[in-house]
């Protein structure tokens, strides 16, 4: 039996692996924390792997945010990201595991590029500037992978998923990707009877993909896949005002939206390409769950687990 380590095994990604994890005979996996170990001292990285053992990583780990905690903590965002995600390939190839998939982001594509993005043109121009730090950083992992691959042969992978949601995000109001943040934000504003505003125009489209789809995914680059980067997406675009309003919908309080235009509305869309992961599962499709499905899922969850979410 294979060990599959899952960095950042507590959040978002890595609690939808745990899910369907008991599906997956063939492997034991071991989810960690940054409570277990802190992944941006090379020191304690090396001691995750010596006890861990992998023979397999998934790296999820990271300083994550939603738009202004990318505005406004552009060093943290930086530093963070490029030392825990050194100490994790170095370590990788130190201790000699059979394969690393690692996590990058759409966000980190170019600001001025042609539609739909596809994998070869993560570094054709600078990313948009509200998350300029963490989308260097994290384009730093896939060159840091690639060199990897070329001098060492090193099976050293990255994907690229879309918009991530589900049960166990981050629903900070403050710091949070924007689904989990307009969740949590709706379920304030009734319990205070206020009105459910929405920073931003609302115009902007993103691809939302439901964590277990995602890990799914994953799973099954994990077994099968072999190239260097794939973009990992569902076709269908949402605007945040139709997101806001399914959100709502939820609450029974859509009467109540309220939109700021005086707020930033970050990039307008990063549609990407879907083309090399369909290629890929051609022959055994993921049937992904619809947004209106997934919403209402994550919605349940944050009612039944407000207390303990991270809020």
């Amino acid at each position: 039996m294979k060990t599959i380590v899952v960095t950042g095994g507590t959040g978002l990604v890595g609690n939808a692996i745990r899910t369907i994890s008991n599906t997956y005979a063939d492997y034991e996996f071991i989810f960690l924390s940054s409570k277990q170990y802190d992944l941006t001292s090379l020191e304690d990285t090396r001691n995750m792997f010596r006890t861990c053992k992998p023979h397999i990583v998934i790296h999820l780990a990271a300083c994550v945010g939603g738009l202004y905690k990318n505005m406004n903590n552009k060093v943290e965002m930086l530093e963070k990201n490029l030392l825990i995600n050194f100490n994790v390939v170095s370590c990788a190839h130190e201790f000699q595991v059979e394969k690393l998939v690692a996590c990058l982001s759409t966000c980190i594509f170019p600001d001025k590029v042609t539609y739909p993005i596809d994998e070869s043109m993560l570094h054709d121009g600078p990313p948009h500037f509200s998350n300029d730090a963490y989308a260097y950083a994290k384009r730093m992992l896939e060159i840091h992978c690639r060199a990897y691959r070329e001098q060492y042969k090193d099976q050293f992978i990255c994907v690229t998923p879309t918009n991530i949601y589900g049960p166990h995000d981050n629903f900070n109001l403050e710091d949070a990707h924007v689904l989990p943040a307009l969740i949590h934000k709706c379920y304030v504003a009734k319990q205070k009877d206020t009105d459910f505003v929405i920073r931003g125009s609302g115009r902007p489209l993103r691809q939302f993909i439901y964590s277990e789809d995602l890990a799914k995914m994953i799973m099954r680059v994990v077994e099968k896949g072999e190239e260097p980067n794939m973009i990992l997406s569902v076709p269908d675009e949402y605007s945040i005002k139709q997101v806001g309003h399914l959100i709502a919908a939820c609450f029974d309080y859509e009467d109540r939206i309220v939109f700021e235009p005086t707020f930033a509305d970050g990039q307008y869309k990063k549609t990407v390409s879907s083309n090399m992961w369909d290629t890929f599962s051609k022959d055994d499709p993921i049937s992904y769950t619809s947004i209106e499905r997934g919403i209402s899922q994550t919605v349940a969850w944050f009612k039944e687990h407000y207390a303990e979410s991270r809020v």
